[in-house]
């Protein structure tokens, strides 16, 4: 879906109604400080003050407070609540949000108000107190509620069923009524998504998620095993027949997946580099997925405006957040997909173009036309700067634990340097101030700096480029007193293939997010640089200007957005495959192992499928093959 059928699809939803039915929840964070602990008289144990608190709508509150934050106007909850406090804070919060609460029923006897307490020491969560567990729902509570969506469903564009806990409003009575009113309007959309009594609900669209789809398919799984590919799609489409109705899959980064009538499509999950929080994506994916059924929208196109309303609301922490259709467009805007996650994360799967290690993940449906080629620099073509990751890792976790780093227990450490690495693979291949910029942001996280001793990400680019240039500087000089070989520093037959495309008419474009003047003279050194008759293109000084994204898009503009078929990208990184994959070029993916120059990094393999790769190379040694599979004289 483009931008402007994203921008069309916003409007739209505006002036839709949609009906939540289900299990209205209340998340409680409470943050504990310790430092104002005492003893208690009267236990003699220590307290637990709350420092802050805050309350958000959880279950069918957050896909009905979600609907309402995407621009849905007109949101009905129907549900049941306590005569407890924690109801009433519960319609206070869905009032202002929006939301019609018109049918949120008050159940006296038996019915307490479902609450999930989270109370959190530093970012640990501690365990959860629940409010509700013992609910019993009355039989005329249960009859009021059905007897009111039915009086309102003539008038509703689509009606979401939500069943979130086995203690909540779907009895088998009201189970019984509620599939009585989806047959009754036969030409509304009804989508369920129900943890224990998916199966009930006939007549309507299913939403789950994949260990779900196993389970109820007939095959046990335990949630903490993954779950198998070839097991998941056969239960999907064996869902889809006995529903009869669209499935609706969530698979987290990989995305998800629909049933129907044509079999299954997939919808890829978006790249995130900021650290996210996933409590709520589910309804959040639902809620856009409804918002764009509602408004008359393809299913393919309503899963991938879930998709990105669950990107938006993953990266807000420690609350189950929404959407707005700012946020909404900024991602769509612009976003980054994870492509082939099950065939990037298992090698054993891969396939091969005819007796060669030339991995192919798409195929080509015709012979390419090539006349321009974009290289990525560092380990895609030099290998000057390898071990680069081994410099810029330590580096950070010093910049984060401070003057701490040799007094921080080592589970702290640990804890630190899993986030640097996770950084860092994410970041690879994008500018390194927009990568100090990330870590300045894990810095003030972890807390161990204080905040007048935080640099800003000149400061600690400069840290890092002093360390990566003496390397870069000393190999340099190595090879220049004789002890090295500028072979050495280049990617197993690079050079040669460089001369090949230049040869066969190609124009050769060499990008980098390393500054500039750094990559020109690296490639002076190494002595392609003349190659390079498009240009060679780095990092500026302007951290709003990322490198390869406006090289390519001067490509682009310069060969006409409909002739990206004579465009193919080479690299080892995800950001030059994705704007490549986003324009419509070809990708080809480099993962060397740096060290030898030569034959696969699987690390990089995963990292670049997921970027969007058509082939995977481990080197440019099989240049003749690849060269008659780029269709290049």
């Amino acid at each position: 879906m483009n931008f402007e059928k994203l921008q069309e699809l916003i409007e739209r939803i505006r002036s839709v109604s949609i009906a939540v039915v289900g299990d209205f929840c209340l998340d409680a964070y409470w943050f504990i400080d310790k430092s104002g602990s005492e003893i208690s008289v009267e236990t003699g144990k220590e307290t637990k003050p709350v420092r802050e608190y805050k309350y958000s709508l959880g279950g069918a509150g957050n896909v009905a407070n979600n609907l309402t934050a995407m621009g849905v106007a007109d949101v009905r909850a129907f549900g049941v609540i306590g005569t407890d406090p924690f109801g009433e804070t519960m319609k206070n919060l869905m009032k202002s949000a929006g939301i019609n609460t018109q049918n949120i029923l008050v159940q006296e006897n038996n019915w307490s108000t479902h609450v999930y307490i989270k109370p959190y020491s530093g970012e640990e969560e501690e365990n959860r107190i629940d409010f509700g567990n013992f609910n019993v729902l009355s039989d005329d509570v249960s009859d009021t509620l059905l007897k009111n969506l039915r009086d309102t469903a003539g008038s509703l564009d689509l009606v979401i069923i939500n069943q979130q806990v086995l203690s909540g409003i779907h009895s088998s009575r009201f189970r019984k009524g509620l599939v009585e009113i989806i047959n009754t309007f036969p030409e509304k959309i009804f989508i369920a998504d129900s943890r224990n009594y998916s199966d009930d609900y006939t007549g309507a669209y299913r939403k789950m998620n994949e260990a779900e789809a196993v389970r109820l398919s007939g095959n046990i799984n335990d949630r903490e095993i993954s779950v198998d590919e070839g097991e998941f799609r056969e239960a999907l489409l064996s869902l889809y027949r006995r529903y009869g109705k669209p499935v609706f899959a969530t698979r987290g980064e990989k995305g998800s997946v629909i049933a129907d009538q044509d079999g299954l499509t997939d919808i890829p999950g978006l790249m995130i580099i900021a650290r996210t929080d996933t409590v709520g994506a589910g309804d959040s994916y639902l809620a856009g997925v409804a918002a764009a059924l509602a408004a008359g929208y393809t299913l393919k196109e309503s899963a991938e405006t879930g998709t990105i309303v669950a990107g938006v609301t993953i990266q807000k922490l420690f609350q189950t957040g929404t959407a707005s259709p700012e946020e909404i467009l900024k991602t769509g805007k612009d976003p980054d997909f994870i492509y082939n996650s099950c065939l990037a994360e298992n090698v054993r799967h891969a396939e091969y173009h005819e007796n060669t290690q030339i991995e192919i993940i798409n195929r080509w449906q015709k012979k390419p036309e090539i006349k321009h080629a974009i290289f990525d620099h560092d380990g895609t073509v030099s290998v000057l700067r390898e071990g680069w990751e081994k410099i810029m890792a330590p580096m950070m976790v010093k910049a984060i634990l401070g003057e701490s780093i040799n007094r921080v227990p080592d589970d702290i450490y640990k804890k630190v340097s899993d986030r640097v690495s996770d950084l860092i693979d994410k970041t690879t291949g994008i500018r390194t101030l927009m990568q100090m910029r990330e870590l300045i942001s894990l810095v003030r996280e972890f807390g161990f700096v204080d905040e007048s001793e935080i640099s800003d990400e000149y400061g600690y680019k400069e840290i890092y480029n002093k360390e990566i240039l003496a390397l870069v500087n000393s190999r340099m000089q190595r090879t220049l007193a004789g002890e090295l070989d500028k072979d050495d520093f280049k990617i197993k037959n690079a050079g040669p293939f460089l001369k090949e495309l230049r040869k066969a008419g190609i124009t050769l474009y060499l990008t980098s997010g390393t500054d500039t003047e750094d990559v020109i003279r690296e490639a002076e050194f190494l002595g392609y640089a003349g190659l390079f008759n498009g240009g060679i293109y780095g990092a500026s000084h302007d951290i709003n200007n990322e490198a390869k994204k406006e090289v390519l898009k001067k490509i682009i503009a310069l060969i006409g957005p409909s002739h990206m078929n004579q465009v193919v990208t080479f690299g080892d990184g995800p950001v030059e495959i994705r704007e490549t994959k986003k324009a419509g070029g070809l990708t080809v993916g480099v993962a060397t192992d740096e060290v030898r120059r030569f034959g696969l990094n699987e690390k990089k393999r995963t990292r670049l499928i997921k970027a969007g790769a058509d082939i995977i190379i481990p080197d440019f040694t099989q240049m003749n093959c690849l060269l008659i599979l780029l269709n290049i004289n």
